[in-house]
């Protein structure tokens, strides 16, 4: 007769993620936002985190907690271009979930655990991919690169991601085609921050529309001014249509992508030695990088 396998491996595996699962579960709760249903968790014992792309624009917003309790939540501060909002309840308090902030390897093992009407749910997969930080098609700074290998309900969106030795190590959100990304600890970590604080992200403005172009004589690289806000820090310092932009506080322009990457909170208020080609000539121009406003 073949040898009995020995299961015992597996089994012990089975019930460490049965555990991981059970002990974020106190933790995890559903978001309700008008019609949309997604996933959250308590990053401080009265504020939530769930994936802002998953929360309704309008309406009321109500989370259920863990055993299937509804508590009215409200809208601390949201950040499209990381995908992080934050919501506060008032009736309840949660125990936090601590974010790790070390992403694991592509090819390791990954928990995704998300809320359904005070139940949690889960799902097994691998990181597919784990790479370096990035910026999303809105503009925010996300700390690395992380894509899993599983299937994910929809309303597990804005849920955690756990490796496989039970540590939190992002949020899951859902990428093109439904691919699932993890907006990972770090990001969360420092937009859930400033969400608190302030309510919002603060983004540098410039209020012009760039596209790379080559400047004609030594090849380098340029930003031409494609459109100019009329209220905008660019119009406030003479930047006109059709300009394009050399260097940026003393450096070269590497391309369009540099500049969008130097706009972050930090760049509000900051002035900005550009200088100009226009016509031909070359010009110095101060700028005084503003506020994006919101949309």
């Amino acid at each position: 007769m073949p040898a009995t396998p020995d299961l015992t491996p597996l089994t012990a595996l089975s019930a460490s993620l049965a555990g991981v699962v059970g002990s974020a579960a106190a933790s995890v709760v559903s978001v309700h936002s008008h019609r949309a249903l997604s996933s959250g968790f308590a990053w401080k014992p009265e504020l939530i985190v769930t994936a802002d792309e998953a929360l309704a624009d309008e309406g009321d917003v109500a989370v259920t907690l863990a055993g299937g309790d509804r508590v009215r939540a409200t809208i601390v501060g949201r950040d499209p271009t990381t995908d992080v909002a934050l919501l506060r309840i008032e009736t309840a308090t949660l125990p936090p979930v601590p974010l790790d902030g070390a992403p694991p390897r592509a090819g390791a093992l990954a928990l995704a655990v998300g809320a359904r009407d005070g139940d949690a749910v889960a799902a097994l997969g691998v990181v597919a991919a784990s790479g370096g930080a990035w910026r999303s098609m809105r503009g925010g700074e996300i700390d690395a690169r992380l894509e899993l290998d599983l299937t994910l309900r929809r309303t597990a969106e804005g849920g955690l991601a756990f490796d496989a030795s039970g540590r939190a190590f992002g949020m899951t959100v859902f990428g093109p085609r439904r691919r699932v990304l993890v907006i990972p600890s770090a990001t969360i970590t420092r937009v859930a921050a400033q969400l608190e604080a302030h309510g919002k992200v603060a983004r540098g403005y410039l209020g012009l529309s760039l596209r790379p172009v080559r400047i004609e004589g030594d090849g380098g690289l340029g930003a031409m001014v494609v459109s100019v806000d009329a209220d905008g820090p660019g119009a406030k310092s003479g930047i006109h249509q059709g300009d394009v932009i050399q260097s940026w506080d003393g450096h070269p322009i590497t391309g369009v992508n540099a500049v969008l990457r130097a706009l972050g909170p930090a760049s509000v208020g900051k002035t900005i030695a550009l200088s100009v080609r226009r016509g031909g000539q070359v010009r110095a121009v101060d700028l005084v990088i503003g506020e994006r406003p919101e949309t």
